[in-house]
């Protein structure tokens, strides 16, 4: 199969690799001209996973318009702040009724759209059925080194489903399926903003037993946001929920656990951000999660002292005694 993956970042590009070792056609869109060149002749990416030796056969090109000329299968690989623009440029040189499948998890600053949407509002409405979401609990380097690695596939055509499964699966990359496109993205999005609080938690030294309240109860209100938004909660308890949030916030290669750590030992957000090449999208998630507790009135108190510590000037113990010290009630 001729696929054409757009976005060349740690997880892009471990996925072009990925699709390589499937027995794929695959081209590889590479924003940065000079990283072209270094992937097609040193068989690296250097800026976003150096040291992973890349298939010859990957090829990196250019524009956007060669990775999608007659590719059977699109993947966008890009910032869940960028989909949008990407899609709107890309979509006159798609092919007509191919896949197209998205692995960015975010839910859209303002819109408040997930990433599916955000395609659907895209795309013309004829290409909506082959919309597809992949998620779970995925490092790009442990996916390029070949560990094993499980996620979900959702899309609402069980055939489109299928044929992401097919395509991505190895004997080291199992994939499932799923209809639930709202839980899926839910959890895949909300879970890096309560990694960071678990980063925070770790940053100030705070032990095992507060980032375990913080995975729990995280998964509470990200359980009940995805509810509002017509989820089932069981998938909620799946790979794209539970098993992507224990990852994330527990995981040493998490960018969104090192953020929070950094704001734990008194670090700002500028600071932290100020040489990293790499997006840490639970940024970009906080103010979504803040304003759908506020757009929705539902309970997220871990999501947003995330957004008052990264945008309000809040401290991280500040945010931890406001936790702390909120009324007593029933867990359920």
């Amino acid at each position: 199969m001729r696929i054409g993956v757009i976005g060349a970042g740690a997880f892009g590009t471990a996925l072009a690799s990925l699709l390589v070792g499937n027995g794929h056609d695959v081209r590889l869109w590479v924003r940065e001209p000079e990283l072209v060149g270094i992937i097609n002749s040193s068989h690296e990416n250097t800026l976003y996973l150096p040291g992973i030796v890349l298939p010859p056969n990957l090829k990196a090109v250019g524009r956007m318009e060669d990775a999608a000329d007659g590719a059977e299968l699109i993947l966008l690989a890009v910032p869940s702040h960028f989909l949008r623009a990407t899609a709107a440029a890309l979509a006159p040189a798609m092919p007509w009724n191919i896949p197209v499948v998205t692995v960015a998890k975010g839910i859209e600053n303002g819109t408040l759209l997930t990433m599916s949407e955000v395609l659907e509002d895209v795309l013309p409405v004829e290409r909506h059925p082959y919309i597809a979401i992949v998620s779970g609990p995925s490092f790009a380097r442990e996916v390029a080194m070949g560990q094993p690695t499980s996620v979900t596939v959702a899309a609402r055509w069980d055939r489109i489903a299928r044929i992401v499964q097919t395509t991505f699966s190895s004997d080291t990359f199992r994939v499932y399926t799923s209809y639930d496109l709202i839980g899926v993205q839910y959890g895949g999005a909300l879970k890096n903003v309560i990694a960071i609080a678990a980063g925070a938690a770790e940053g100030l030294g705070l032990g095992f037993d507060a980032r375990a309240a913080l995975i729990t109860r995280g998964l509470a209100e990200i359980t009940r946001a995805a509810v509002h938004r017509g989820a089932n909660p069981l998938t909620l308890s799946g790979l794209s929920g539970m098993g992507d949030l224990v990852l994330t916030c527990t995981g040493a290669l998490s960018r969104n656990r090192e953020l929070g750590f950094a704001l734990g030992q008194g670090k700002s957000l500028e600071e932290i951000q100020k040489n990293r090449l790499s997006v840490v999208e639970g940024v970009f998630t906080a103010r979504s999660a803040n304003q759908l507790a506020d757009k929705y009135g539902i309970d997220m108190p871990i999501s947003r002292g995330v957004y008052r510590c990264l945008f309000e000037g809040q401290t991280i113990q500040a945010a931890k005694d406001d936790l702390l010290g909120r009324a007593l009630k029933s867990e359920l």
